[in-house]
């Protein structure tokens, strides 16, 4: 069902908004609020809260709050030419922001999300994407820089990440592939993200996991980006029904989609089809395969266990060149993330520590291309040694080959030395002689 334009804040927080009324509660640093103080959607649902629109801008100081105007001059008026794309929410635009815009605020690139008033999404995301990412913090969860709140219209300014959504990157039609230690990083990347939301004194339920959410910057360090089906949710043993089950086809957990029931374990299943997307290559629904092959989840996952079969589902565009234990035990971890049984999936925390395991396999076939991400994140030292291994061999080859070729040259010399002197010794006996 479609939001009318006339949905307003009053509509979300029914007898809650009293503007007259100062605000009595104190500011809390984001980095200072414990997650039992953490700002949460039910203090907000709860109309017994005291918590006033005005006060977002106090218990969120790590939010800047921009103007609408602030906002068309940054991206030049909403220009076509800064337009990066479109989701549920609304259409994204990017910007520059200079030093002189405001005090405090770095001069930078920036994503403007902008709420589609008519669209599939509405207040309530946009409220969700202020709560979870103007409090939760994260190398692996996309910076919300600010928000902007006018009449109707909704706003969002995120860090802008160069290298857009792994969608885009992973099943791009031109172009080289993603390499396997960079699909590993990703995948490391994102756990950890997802992990730091299960592990919130109140857990954060994801609940909208799949490639399209997950940002990439210039040296592939992922991002998940995007909390508007966020949810607070129970511990990994509790259970929370949902009045109405939210998400996207093909990523969204069976229990979850049967019954209602949501747990941070749906997020593990939503992580293993994005798990099995990277080791295949395919979506996790395409309608254009045959009809077995449509879903990714039925297709592959008998497979997952057979390591006589598992090079067969392998993404073709890898070419061989991805180590065989580590993508053996990659689908292995696949496999429990994807189970029926809620119960037999691993945490997060667990897949985070499987990966990093994965991360010490170096049996990596070298083509005739080889593409190492560049790196500057000091957790991920795998890469750089696989680098420098294969710049190892490449010069251990070039000196033995210079070898070869010195050795070869004095073998010339030498025998064209014995060459002349039989040579003259034929013209000239008596000279050569004496």
């Amino acid at each position: 069902m479609k939001l009318k334009r006339y949905l307003s804040w009053k509509n979300i927080l029914p007898n809650c908004i009293k503007p007259q009324v100062p605000s009595s509660r104190p500011k809390v640093h984001p980095s200072k609020r414990s997650s039992s103080q953490r700002l949460s959607l039910s203090d907000i649902s709860n109309c017994d809260s005291q918590l006033l629109l005005s006060d977002l801008s106090n218990s969120l100081v790590s939010l800047h709050v921009f103007t609408l105007k602030e906002l068309q001059l940054i991206t030049h008026k909403f220009s076509r030419s800064n337009f990066l794309g479109e989701g549920g929410f609304g259409p994204v635009y990017k910007g520059f922001i200079d030093d002189n815009l405001r005090p405090g605020l770095k001069a930078q690139s920036v994503a403007v999300k902008v709420l589609n008033l008519d669209g599939t999404q509405g207040q309530r995301e946009w409220l969700a994407e202020v709560i979870f990412l103007g409090q939760l913090k994260h190398p692996h969860l996309v910076n919300l820089i600010g928000y902007c709140y006018e009449d109707e219209h909704r706003l969002l300014v995120y860090e802008y990440m160069e290298r857009g959504s792994l969608e885009n990157q992973l099943f791009k039609r031109y172009g080289p592939p993603l390499p396997w230690l960079t699909r590993l990083k990703i995948a490391a990347g994102t756990a950890k993200g997802l992990a730091f939301l299960h592990e919130e004194e109140k857990p954060v339920i994801y609940r909208d996991f799949k490639t399209s959410n997950i940002l990439l910057d210039l040296a592939y360090n992922a991002k998940v980006s995007d909390f508007g089906l966020a949810t607070d949710g129970p511990g990994e043993e509790e259970t929370h029904v949902m009045t109405s089950v939210m998400g996207t086809e093909g990523y969204a957990a069976p229990e979850y989609l049967s019954t209602g029931h949501l747990t941070t374990l749906s997020d593990v299943f939503s992580f293993g089809v994005v798990l099995l997307e990277l080791l295949t290559g395919r979506r996790s629904v395409d309608k254009s395969r045959p009809a077995r092959e449509k879903s990714l989840v039925e297709w592959a996952r008998p497979l997952l266990k057979d390591p006589h079969k598992l090079h067969g589902i392998m993404d073709p565009r890898l070419e061989g060149q991805y180590s065989t234990e580590g993508a053996r035990r990659a689908a292995a971890l696949a496999y429990q993330c994807l189970s029926n049984h809620p119960k037999s999936r691993p945490t997060m925390r667990n897949v985070v520590k499987a990966l990093h395991s994965l991360l010490d396999f170096t049996d990596i076939p070298i083509g005739s291309f080889v593409y190492v991400v560049p790196t500057h994140d000091k957790e991920e030292p795998i890469a750089q040694a696989i680098e420098e291994r294969y710049e190892k061999q490449c010069n251990e080859d070039k000196q033995s080959a210079e070898e070869s070729l010195i050795e070869t040259v004095v073998q010339i010399r030498e025998c064209n030395a014995e060459i002349g002197k039989e040579s003259r010794e034929k013209l000239c006996p008596v000279k050569c002689k004496n």
